[in-house]
């Protein structure tokens, strides 16, 4: 499908981490959004780091496959011996418990087989090979409702590429360390500053769903990148149809309501958009599994920038954004089923009046989350002290907790012309719970009064 260059990912250093450490008494779990590369990293793991592996794809395989772990769960030797007689693969065993695994089976989209899944405790006490697991809308209650969660299983999770990753694929290796070099000494970009946000939009435009990105490198044409991207959308479609257990209508509702509600100056999601009188409990079940098959990240209103934002966390209050940017252009403008290099090139050379906010914000929000932030905002519009009125764009913790000065709140601006009211009154009321407030924009670095003004592609160094 691609080069290695194309395809190298953060995450297998994840993977690395986990063979030597765990060393087989845990199985992985790989989460995350349909076509965000699971599988193909995961494979190309075992080829490059075990003598031999055997790979059952759950998604395709013969239901008889399936029954094995239902048959044989109290003979081991013969659920071995049938799944290398089935894939003609061998499989060899640990020598010692101490020793890493020679062999490592992988459970590829283990959705399908629940039995598969609850079968990984008595796997991983077996302890003859490494087990590593993925899955797409792994925790939706349909596919959990009849297994006991195996405790011996460490989950995390996979995103879209991110934006080192993706100037990976362009085969650009110094560009990040430079940016990472700048930012840490607080020093402008200069001269580089150009074309650091050139790859930027690039980035902006064509995300990081890996064969959307295979595309581009191929082809360095947007036109055939969105249809890529389409074939993407149409598949959530799908799973939205198929999977959303009696949420069907609410989830394609909120889904395709995504783009309309982010196109606002204020991004919180409206739920009367959906229908008149619509409360959060009604449709919240439809945000957890547009949130849980990660089709979506969701922002929530923290009631006070202070330690704790998951503390003051407001639930029915919230900001809606796709999991990657790439799909929301897509998504959000297709009147005639393809996006048009025109509007590529509009949005390529900054020349898209309307609707740039939105993408920039979401693209924000993919790098903070790829980055491991939860996602909060801070809003108040109710009161009537003028001094009291903001609208936070981000807010986000440092890494290790002080007893003041914990909160990063960020402002993203997409134009050349902004104020950043609500920052100024943001650092006035709750200056004493703040850490370095920031602008991020298309700019370079700079620092004024207190705020440090970032470039948006420093957004991933947060």
């Amino acid at each position: 499908m691609c080069n290695s260059m194309l395809m190298r990912r953060k995450i297998y250093q994840d993977l690395l981490q986990w063979k030597r450490t765990r060393k087989g008494d845990v199985a992985l779990l790989i989460e995350g959004a349909r076509r965000v590369g699971k599988s193909y990293i995961v494979e190309e793991f075992a080829k490059k780091e075990y003598e031999s592996y055997l790979l059952v794809d759950f998604s395709k395989v013969n239901p008889q496959v399936m029954q094995f772990f239902e048959l044989y769960m109290d003979d081991l030797d013969t659920l071995f011996m049938n799944l290398q007689v089935y894939y003609n693969k061998k499989i060899i065993p640990r020598r010692s418990a101490m020793e890493e695994a020679r062999s490592l089976i992988i459970f590829d989209e283990v959705q399908f087989c629940p039995k598969a899944r609850a079968a990984i405790k008595h796997l991983v006490i077996d302890h003859r090979f490494d087990y590593i697991e993925t899955g797409s809308l792994i925790s939706i209650k349909k596919n959990v409702k009849d297994i006991m969660i195996p405790s011996e299983e460490h989950a995390i999770e996979m995103n879209p590429m991110d934006f080192e990753e993706f100037l990976w694929a362009l085969g650009d290796e110094m560009m990040m360390p430079y940016i990472r070099n700048q930012f840490e000494k607080l020093k402008p970009m200069g001269v580089f500053h150009r074309k650091a946000l050139d790859y930027f939009r690039q980035y902006l435009i064509v995300g990081g769903m890996p064969q959307a990105v295979a595309k581009f490198v191929k082809v360095k044409n947007f036109e055939e990148v969105d249809e890529v991207k389409r074939d993407i959308l149409a598949l959530y479609r799908n799973d939205i149809r198929k999977y959303a257990d009696n949420q069907e209508t609410k989830v394609t509702a909120i889904y395709e309501e995504i783009p309309g509600q982010l196109q606002k100056h204020e991004k919180k999601f409206k739920l009367s958009a959906l229908q008149e009188e619509a409360r959060m409990r009604d449709y919240s079940d439809a945000f957890f599994w547009l949130s849980d098959s990660r089709i979506i990240n969701c922002c929530y209103n923290s009631t006070a920038p202070s330690i704790g934002l998951r503390l003051n966390e407001e639930r029915t209050t919230l900001k809606c954004y796709m999991g990657d940017t790439g799909l929301l252009i897509s998504h959000a403008f297709d009147e005639r089923g393809i996006v048009s290099d025109e509007l590529y090139k509009k949005l390529m050379f900054d020349k898209l009046e309307v609707n740039e906010g939105m993408l920039v914000e979401n693209v924000v929000a993919q790098m903070l989350k790829a980055s491991g932030h939860k996602l909060y905002f801070y809003s108040k519009n109710t009161t009537t002290i003028a001094e009291d009125r903001m609208e936070i764009d981000f807010l986000i913790q440092k890494p290790t907790i002080t007893s003041r000065h914990n909160i990063s709140p960020i402002e993203v601006k997409s134009g050349k012309k902004y104020s950043i009211t609500s920052l100024k009154k943001c650092i006035a009321k709750f200056g004493n719970q703040l850490s370095t407030p920031y602008v991020l924009h298309g700019s370079d670095l700079t620092e004024e009064d207190g705020i440090v003004y970032l470039p948006l592609y420093m957004t991933p160094l947060l």
